[in-house]
């Protein structure tokens, strides 16, 4: 199973800021900003067992919240 199946990308489009599932080549939704991107895709990422990847206005990831099943205590 790929671990990354479940994750949200939040990047920024020419028409606002897409959700998008890892290996999806379209977006799930396109929202104004940023935030809102980052609200819609927590929920989806919660059900799917995955993270939210945010990415900057650069396209590099500047954060990344896990909603997956973390091992607790964390290895390592």
């Amino acid at each position: 199973m790929n671990k990354n199946k479940g994750n949200q990308h939040v990047t920024q489009k020419s028409n606002g800021w897409a959700v998008t599932g890892a290996g999806n080549g379209k977006a799930t939704v396109i929202v104004p900003t940023q935030r809102e991107a980052i609200e819609r895709a927590k929920p989806i990422a919660s059900n799917q067992g995955g993270d939210v990847v945010i990415h900057g206005r650069d396209g590099k990831i500047r954060e990344r919240n896990s909603y997956g099943n973390d091992p607790y205590p964390p290895k390592g």
